[in-house]
C-alpha cells in the first residue's frame, strides 16, 4: 500500500474514532501524534485537520449530496471516509479528482458495507459535478 492510501487510511480511523466518541478530531489527532511508536504521515495530519478546518461545509456537503440518506443516518465509517474525500476534493489541489476517488472507493471496500463503495462513488461524484468547476 502506497504511503498517502496509508494516510488516507489513517485519517479515516482517526476521524472514525472521534466521530463515535463525539470527541474531537484534532485532539484524538495530537494523541495519535504524542504516541511515537506509531508515526503518523504529514498527509493524514493534513487530511484531519483540514476536514475539521471544513467541516460544517463538508457536512452540508456531503448532507445535500447524500441521496435519501442525512450525513447522522449515514454508517460512521461512511461518514469518515466521505468527510476526507470532500476535503481532498475541495481543498487538495495536488490530488488528483479521480484518484481521491479511487481512493475513497476502496476504503469503503475494505472497512465498510456492501453496497457503500457505489453509495461512496456517487456521493463525491454528486459533489465533484456540483462544486469544481469544469475548463
Amino acid at each position: 500500500m502506497a504511503a498517502r492510501s496509508k494516510a488516507r487510511k489513517r485519517a479515516v480511523d482517526v476521524l472514525y474514532e472521534a466521530d463515535i466518541r463525539s470527541g474531537d478530531p484534532l485532539t484524538l489527532l495530537r494523541e495519535r501524534l504524542a504516541d511515537e511508536t506509531q508515526p503518523v504521515h504529514e498527509h493524514t495530519v493534513r487530511l484531519v485537520e483540514g476536514v475539521a478546518e471544513h467541516a460544517v461545509r463538508i457536512d452540508a456537503l456531503i448532507d445535500a449530496h447524500a441521496s435519501n440518506w442525512s450525513i447522522d443516518r449515514l454508517p460512521d465509517v461512511d461518514r469518515a471516509i466521505l468527510r476526507m474525500a470532500v476535503f481532498e476534493l475541495l481543498w487538495a489541489d495536488d490530488v488528483p479528482d479521480a484518484v481521491v476517488i479511487d481512493e475513497a472507493v476502496e476504503l469503503a471496500k475494505v472497512l465498510s458495507t456492501d453496497d457503500s463503495p457505489a453509495y461512496v462513488n456517487g456521493v463525491l461524484g454528486a459533489i465533484l459535478a456540483a462544486e469544481v468547476p469544469t475548463a
